[in-house]
């Protein structure tokens, strides 16, 4: 390759090297702790604390039956010698279906919790998503990570703007009048 061609060559490169990076010296960005502005504001920890007592509900309700069956058990241990064979085994086979419909339960309260969850959170999450974007507009950021999903090992803290999400949603959620909550859907046993 000549002396002209690999000038050319370089001031080409150079020539769009020299934008790109121009750009991203002015490209300003920041990060916010998504899981964190979740617990803090309003809305989240009213949240949370439905979810918890639902949660607390369901366990109140299967620890009862949990008991229940305990003493099924203990009782039919005491009186498991005075059985005849097919009664005790009758017995014993009843009480183990019911172990399983408990545990089909609590496998049932599981889901449902997490699908309870994600109804509550997922509109406290979009407009979370709306406060990050008007700020970012009103500070002129071009980029806003999530500190735990972007892969940021390290940033100062000057770049988190978790607070002042946490600050803005409130106050705009203060402004706002309550979204109505739904009522509990009875529950199949």
């Amino acid at each position: 390759m000549s002396l002209r061609s690999t000038l050319a060559a370089a001031a080409a490169v150079l020539s769009l090297a020299l934008p790109v990076a121009a750009s991203a010296a002015e490209l300003k960005v920041a990060y916010v702790d998504l899981q964190r502005v979740l617990l803090e504001v309003d809305d989240g920890k009213a949240a949370k604390a439905r979810l918890q007592k639902w949660l607390e509900d369901r366990q109140k309700e299967i620890d009862k039956e949990q008991d229940t069956l305990r003493k099924e058990k203990e009782t039919l241990d005491k009186q498991a010698s005075a059985m005849s064979e097919a009664t005790r085994t009758q017995k014993a086979t009843e009480l183990q279906k019911k172990v399983m419909e408990l545990a089909q339960k609590y496998e049932r309260s599981r889901a449902e919790a997490a699908n309870k969850e994600r109804q509550e959170m997922e509109p406290i999450v979009n407009r979370i998503d709306q406060v990050i974007a008007s700020i970012a507009e009103r500070d002129g950021l071009g980029m806003v990570l999530d500190k735990r999903d972007s892969g940021i090992v390290f940033a100062l803290s000057q770049y988190d703007i978790s607070n002042e999400v946490v600050r803005s949603y409130n106050n705009s959620a203060a402004k706002k009048p309550a979204a109505p909550v739904a009522k509990d859907a009875p529950v199949k046993k």
